[in-house]
């Protein structure tokens, strides 16, 4: 038997060419040799490295999901101030009327962050829902209202005993009602409750088909701008009327990266939007299909802003949460502790709060 030498290569043969120059192919299933596997893995290579060269394709972009109301107007504030330049994720908007769809978009795993009312949270995460406090919002409390309309003979919350009042279940609205009835020495069920959408709230106190309504702002500064209504009574000296920012746990754990950054970055666009009041006015009207005249009024007098979630938020928080099983929104005394998050608090520090302003 003729002996291989295997230690010389074997000679690269092109492939044969029949009489007229015509290439023959090679036979069906012959193996590749050596020299085809190293030329097509270095075509692979380069083909590889040149996609992992285009942005957005080496490697997957987090998305994160973030549920917002008009009242807080973030992706606005954000895009008018320009803080979402390089943004090394992208983000989903999703919008919503009021607190509770926000609430249960959350549950639901719908979103990964919100911005709603305590109330509407506090009574969802009391029954067990996988969700978590990582920051805080403040505003003027005069942002929230019962509002009657100008000829209503009503002037007090005492005036209001057998009248129906437009609220929102869950809502920061249901809330200043009980509270209020409460302040009054009144009970709960001395008023009528009408359960109503903010919109279509504001509607119904235009043709009296209720008697009063308890709303936040815009809500409020279009009522009393377009329709001439009048307060009985705000939020102050009778609720906290604190805003969360949450995240479903999922997120809260999965996507903090993501998360820390954002809310550095609302941070910086709350600082832009105090020193352009106007200018951001206009613009929020625009998008809000508002009056100017509205925007102007609602944002002279709100004043927000986030922060962490800090010992007032947590007494606060915690405050509303003993009130909402009192009046039996919640049905089980519920320990507020478990839902704040305050391993965020990072994120508002001064120097966090200057790389993202330089962003």
């Amino acid at each position: 038997m003729k002996r291989i030498d295997v230690s010389s290569p074997v000679p690269f043969r092109s492939p044969a060419v029949a009489p007229g120059g015509q290439r023959v192919p090679p036979p069906r299933g012959r193996p590749p040799t050596f020299r085809e596997i190293i030329l097509l893995s270095r075509i692979v290579t380069a083909l590889l490295l040149a996609l992992a060269a285009q942005p957005g394709i080496a490697k997957d972009t987090v998305t994160l999901r973030v549920g917002e109301q008009n009242y807080f107007n973030i992706q606005a504030s954000m895009e008018a101030s320009g803080v979402l330049k390089d943004l090394p994720y992208t983000i989903e908007w999703k919008h919503f009327q009021a607190a509770a769809p926000v609430a249960e978009s959350l549950n639901g795993n719908a979103i990964d962050l919100g911005f709603l009312g305590d109330s509407a949270l506090l009574t969802l995460a009391a029954r067990g829902a996988p969700v978590k406090v990582v920051a805080v919002s403040r505003q003027s409390l005069d942002g929230v209202a019962i509002l009657v309309p100008k000829n209503s003979p009503v002037r007090t919350v005492a005036d209001l005993q057998g009248k129906t009042i437009a609220v929102w279940r869950g809502a920061w609205s249901q809330q200043l009602v009980l509270r209020a009835l409460e302040h009054a020495g009144l009970r709960a069920d001395s008023v009528k409750y009408a359960y109503l959408m903010p919109i279509d709230a504001t509607n119904a106190l235009a043709n009296g088909s209720v008697d009063a309504v308890s709303l936040w702002e815009p809500f409020v500064s279009t009522l009393a701008l377009r329709q001439g209504a009048r307060p009985v009574v705000t939020a102050q000296g009778l609720m906290p009327a604190l805003s969360f920012v949450a995240a479903n746990e999922q997120a809260a754990s999965g996507k903090r990266t993501e998360i820390t950054d954002f809310l550095r970055r609302v941070v910086a666009a709350r600082q832009w939007v105090d020193s352009h009041p106007r200018e951001y006015a206009d613009l929020w009207a625009r998008r809000a299909k508002l009056e100017p005249d509205v925007a102007y009024r609602w944002l002279d007098n709100a004043h927000q802003r986030v922060g962490p979630v800090d010992e007032t938020a947590a007494k606060d928080a915690q405050n509303t949460a003993d009130f909402l099983h009192k009046a039996g929104v919640i049905p089980a005394a519920y320990d507020t502790s478990k839902l704040l998050d305050r391993s965020y608090a990072g994120a508002f520090a001064p120097s966090a709060r200057k790389a993202a302003a330089a962003q």
